[in-house]
């Protein structure tokens, strides 16, 4: 072998090295894009849970405008027995209802964005409408804190 082969070998070997990655290398590219994907996972499920709370809000903001709808035709806001869905059809239970819009208030009541009923609660007089977060359960913190809507 010439010493012209031998430089053309070890060039060859002296490229076929710096031409892959190491082991490490790979492994902290690996590392770096777990960080990244962790941080990114936790920054959207604090964003969708804030989504949640703003959509129940909106939510919330539509039922107190059709119960004030209600009220002004009416007289009095749906009582518990009659719920929610006095604001969809005339209610059948209590009072007669005079005055009742044609087509109802609202088209439906949504579930609030956790799944669950909003709450109402009514004399007819003034009422308490609420969803109850993420644990569908009264009082909390954070994503599981009550989201108010209550008549003053």
């Amino acid at each position: 072998m010439n010493q012209r082969e031998k430089n053309h070998r070890a060039l060859d070997r002296r490229q076929r090295l710096e031409q892959g990655f190491t082991l490490i290398e790979i492994m902290v590219v690996i590392l770096i894009i777990g960080l990244l994907a962790t941080i990114v996972v936790q920054n959207l499920r604090g964003a969708a849970d804030k989504a949640k709370r703003t959509k129940a809000q909106a939510d919330i903001h539509q039922l107190k405008i059709a119960l004030d709808r209600y009220y002004l035709d009416v007289g009095n806001y749906p009582t518990s027995d009659q719920g929610l869905g006095a604001l969809i059809s005339p209610p059948t239970t209590g009072q007669p209802v005079v005055g009742y819009e044609t087509g109802g208030y609202i088209e439906s009541v949504p579930p609030d964005p956790w799944g669950n009923p909003y709450f109402y609660q009514s004399d007819g007089n003034s009422y308490v409408l609420k969803s109850f977060g993420a644990d569908g359960q009264p009082g909390g913190e954070g994503k599981n804190a009550d989201i108010d809507g209550s008549s003053s």
